[in-house]
C-alpha cells in the first residue's frame, strides 16, 4: 500500500492512503543502516510504501520504501550536531513567521532559513505576525524589513492572527498546496493556524515573561487536511537554525542578490571577503545590498552556528 506520512513521533508514523484510511506504521530496521545520517529517515510529507500486518487484533503497517522527494527542509540535529533532522518533505511552500519582539526574530535566523530553502528549492513567504501589537516606530521597522526582503524577491505580508488581518490572503496562497509553517516558539504560529482553520485547535501557550520567549507546544511535525482544499504542516518552534551540507563556495548562490552580482567579480571563486574587484563588496559599499544580509553571509561562511542565537533561547 502507498500513503503519505502525516505525523512522526520518532518510532511510529501516522500514514494516510489515497482512500483516506489511516494506519499506524513503523519502519523496517534496514532504513537505519542505509547511510542516512538523519535522526529521522522518514519525515512528515514523505510518500511511502508499506505492508499491513495484524497483531493483537490491530492492523499496523511496516514501511519498506520511501518515494523520491521533490524537496525537503533540513537543519542540524539539536543534540547530535553531526547529524541532520529532516523537518518535512514534499513541500509546496513555507510560511516563515516573524515577530519584531516578544519573541524577537533576528535577520541572521531569517537569512539562514532562506538560504536553506533556496538550496532545497522551496518557495518561502515571510509573514510578519502580531502587527496589531506594534507602535508606529515598530511598524516602521517591520516595513523596512519587508521592503528589504521584497527587493530580493521574497513575498512579504503583515498579518495579525488575533485580528484576522490578511488571514484570507494567506488562505488564498495555500489553496491546493501543502504549506509548512515555521518560526520561533511564541511567534503566534499555532494561533494563526487555528485562525486559518477554526476547529483545528492546535495547542497554544503564552509567552514566558522572564525571557520573552515561547514555550514549546508542538513536539513533532504534523500535517493536517484543511476544509478549503489545502494541507498544512505544523512544526515545533525552532530556536536556532544550523545549516548543513553547504560548501563555502556555494553559499553565495543561496543569496539571490549576491548570486546576481557574482559574474561581475574578478575571480570566479570569489568569496566576497578580501578579494579585490569584488562586485558584492562594491554593492555593499554603495548600499546596493543590505549589511545585515552580508553579515549573515559571513557568519555562514565562517561556520558560526552560535552567534546568531539569542542567549536566552539557549536556556529554553
Amino acid at each position: 500500500m502507498t500513503g503519505i506520512v502525516y505525523k512522526s513521533t520518532g518510532s511510529w508514523y501516522t500514514v494516510k492512503t489515497d482512500e483516506e484510511v489511516i494506519y499506524k506504521c513503523r519502519m523496517k530496521g534496514k532504513f537505519r543502516i542505509k547511510g542516512i545520517k538523519s535522526t529521522n529517515p522518514i519525515a512528515v510529507g514523505d510518500v511511502v510504501d508499506f505492508t499491513v500486518e495484524e497483531k493483537n487484533n490491530e492492523e499496523t503497517g511496516v514501511i519498506y520504501k520511501i518515494h523520491d522527494r521533490k524537496n525537503y527542509i533540513i537543519r542540524k540535529s539539536v543534540n547530535l550536531s553531526k547529524r541532520i533532522h529532516i523537518i518535512a518533505a514534499n513541500i509546496d511552500q513555507v510560511f516563515l513567521l516573524i515577530t519584531l519582539n516578544n519573541p524577537p526574530t533576528f535577520t541572521s535566523f531569517i537569512d539562514r532559513f532562506l538560504a536553506t530553502t533556496e538550496a532545497y528549492n522551496v518557495k518561502t513567504v515571510l509573514l510578519f505576525n502580531k502587527v496589531d501589537a506594534y507602535n508606529q516606530e515598530e511598524i516602521g521597522e517591520i516595513k523596512y524589513l519587508a521592503d528589504l526582503y521584497r527587493s530580493i524577491g521574497y513575498e512579504c505580508l503583515g498579518v495579525s492572527a488575533l485580528e484576522g488581518k490578511n488571514v484570507d490572503k494567506v488562505k488564498d496562497m495555500m489553496l491546493d498546496k501543502t504549506s509548512m509553517f515555521v518560526g520561533h516558539s511564541g511567534v503566534g504560529k499555532s494561533t494563526l493556524i487555528n485562525t486559518i482553520e477554526e476547529g483545528l485547535d492546535i495547542k497554544t501557550k503564552e509567552i514566558s515573561s522572564q525571557h520573552s520567549q515561547g514555550q514549546h507546544t508542538t513536539t513533532f511535525a504534523e500535517m493536517f487536511d484543511l476544509s478549503f482544499g489545502a494541507r498544512i504542516i505544523d512544526t515545533p518552534g525552532i530556536k536556532g537554525f544550523g545549516i548543513v551540507d553547504m560548501e563555502k563556495e556555494e553559499i553565495t548562490d543561496y543569496f539571490p542578490e549576491f548570486f546576481a552580482l557574482k559574474q561581475d567579480c574578478k575571480f570566479n571563486n570569489c568569496l566576497h571577503i578580501e578579494e579585490p574587484h569584488c562586485a558584492v563588496k562594491h554593492a555593499l559599499e554603495n548600499d546596493k545590498i543590505s549589511y545585515s544580509r552580508y553579515k549573515s553571509y559571513l557568519q555562514m561562511i565562517e561556520g558560526d552556528d552560535e552567534h546568531y542565537r539569542v542567549d536566552d533561547y539557549k536556556n529554553e
